[in-house]
């Protein structure tokens, strides 16, 4: 009987206990909610919890290329709107939005609704002449990119979020991010890293501009869909200029419909170089002994491999060459008589050490690379053809880590865009990374710059890129599209090219290296299209950097 009685006792104090809390709910949430909807109001008005401000980015000559300003935008609190239609009505002619649009918001069941970013000065002092109830002017923090389309692949931009989306903006968006900065009463409380880190890039502006300017001339006089421009330092790896055409303003990137124009191709697309890659054939080879720059073959014109036969471009035939004539005459069937020498399984090697079966590091978002599975199946014809670069695929940035060794004596180094880290009086500077290891040795190194000067000196393709005064090293590259680049399910090749150019200056005492790449350009080859492309940004870097002369006219 007690142990019942107890159960019942129990039974009721459960009872008790849930009709009171009930009743309190009822209470708080129906009775007095208007009561406690104010006090919470007066408690936000109270404490605020803010972000700190981002951190601006800069050309390493101090050009802004992100950065903040004060913004005032409209908001509404449509609990306090009695008259919704005429403030709808008059709000709609003021900002130009459509009334339905303005209309919607203010219907709804909340205090706070925001109608519109980036209020002009005349439509702010007519809102507040108005004086309406429930209509509010806010002030924030906007982020802004004054040189527009200049560099907007490298910055990328802010999503709607606030978050780092595509280049610098979103690779260190965990840097640039201000920390929270709570008040209470208007009183600092806690401030957490209140502004982010300012960034210094590597990037000269006025290469970055005229690297620009030349591919809107590319887009102009050869009707190329896309291209790349990108100037380096082969001994540090920072990068001067990384252009790219079509681009697009970053203050309006909601705009664009295309998503894929937001992706930086110097490290997010691949292609296949053509004969710049035989360069690093011919690299090969030298640094193995098996043949020198006056090594001699005879060229029929073609060379069998199997049953496929490869041939010289418009099916030319040179007869007894020498090695440095085939990077001059850009020659497959020397290219193939090069690697053969090497040996396949060691011409492999060397292709994996300049690095182009593994990302280059640098430091963008999103790079990509190839594994190349086909190449390593270890085909025959699939060595043969990647000799004069057909068959291979490989991103810009990981041809200009390739070449950077060659100008550079014989080390990898990794490309890198930022020069420097600021916070407040703290400057962090960054420390180029290079291998410690020879890719090549600087015999082979040597050989090699000799022989790109002789390519452009006196190859038939490169001409147009001499400048009187310096050496200049470089080599042109034409390369067939795959139909499977282009998106459509195919084997083999199209009509379309790639057309590139890449080299180095002054050649024996290198302050630059210069890729220029053209995306299906209306010319027959990069003598047409890159070579003076290069040589116009080349005589733009030495004119503007003041560098000394090779030797004088009378000295050639």
């Amino acid at each position: 009987m007690k142990k019942k009685w107890r159960l019942k006792l129990i039974f009721v104090f459960f009872i008790l206990f849930a009709a009171a809390i009930i009743s309190r709910l009822i209470i708080v949430q129906v009775l007095d909610c208007d009561y406690y909807r104010a006090l919470a109001q007066g408690q936000e008005k109270n404490l605020k919890v803010l972000k700190g401000e981002r951190g601006e980015v800069f050309f390493r000559g101090g050009e802004v290329l992100a950065t903040n300003i004060e913004e005032k935008y409209l908001f509404v609190s449509p609990l306090k709107i009695k008259d919704k239609e005429k403030t709808a009505d008059i709000l709609s002619q003021i900002t130009g939005l459509d009334k339905n649009f303005i209309l919607e918001r203010i219907r709804r069941n909340s205090l706070f609704e925001k109608i519109k970013d980036g209020l002009s000065k005349e439509e702010e002092e007519e809102i507040k002449n108005k004086k309406l109830i429930g209509v509010y002017i806010g002030e924030k923090k906007t982020r802004i990119y004054p040189q527009n389309e200049i560099a907007s692949h490298l910055i990328g931009f802010l999503d709607k979020d606030g978050n780092g989306q595509y280049g610098i903006e979103g690779y260190y968006d965990d840097i640039l991010q201000g920390g929270e900065i709570i008040l209470k009463d208007n009183n600092f409380l806690k401030v957490n890293k209140a502004k982010g880190k300012s960034i210094f890039l590597t990037l000269d502006y006025n290469i970055q501009f005229k690297a620009e300017e030349l591919l809107l001339k590319a887009k102009k006089e050869f009707e190329i869909k896309s291209g790349q421009i990108i100037v380096v330092n082969p001994f540090s790896g920072e990068i001067l200029a990384m252009a790219e055409f079509p681009n697009f303003n970053p203050n309006n990137y909601s705009k664009i419909k295309d998503y894929s124009i937001f992706q930086n191709s110097a490290v997010q697309k691949l292609f296949e170089p053509g004969s710049v890659f035989k360069v690093i054939t011919m690299a090969a080879a030298l640094n193995e002994k098996k043949v020198s720059p006056q090594t001699t073959y005879f060229d029929l014109g073609y060379v069998k491999i199997g049953e496929n036969i490869i041939r010289n471009y418009d099916n030319r035939s040179f007869g007894e060459q020498t090695m440095t004539n085939v990077l001059e005459k850009s020659i497959n069937t020397g290219a193939v008589f090069a690697e053969e020498a090497v040996g396949s399984q060691k011409f492999l090697e060397y292709i994996e050490k300049f690095g182009f079966f593994e990302p280059t590091g640098i430091d963008l978002p999103g790079e990509i690379y190839s594994q190349n599975i086909e190449l390593k199946k270890g085909r025959e014809i699939n060595f043969a053809t990647a000799s004069f670069g057909q068959g291979i695929e490989v991103t810009p940035i990981q041809l200009i880590r390739a070449f950077s060794a060659i100008a550079n004596g014989g080390k990898l180094v990794k490309p890198y865009i930022v020069e420097k880290f600021v916070d407040g009086k703290r400057i962090e500077k960054v420390t180029p990374e290079i291998s410690s290891q020879q890719v090549i040795s600087q015999e082979t190194a040597s050989q090699l710059t000799a022989m790109l000067v002789s390519v452009v000196k006196n190859g038939p393709y490169t001409r147009r890129a001499r400048i009187p005064g310096y050496y200049i090293a470089g080599k042109t590259g034409t390369a067939q599209v795959p139909w499977t680049s282009l998106g459509i399910k195919k084997k083999g090749y199209s009509s379309e090219t790639w057309q590139s150019f890449i080299g180095f200056a002054p050649a024996f005492n290198p302050k630059f290296l210069v890729l220029v790449k053209l995306d299906f350009p209306n010319t027959s080859s990069s003598e047409y299209s890159a070579v003076p492309i290069f040589r116009e940004m080349a005589k733009y870097i030495i004119d503007y950097k003041q560098i000394p002369q090779d030797y004088t006219e009378d000295e050639e």
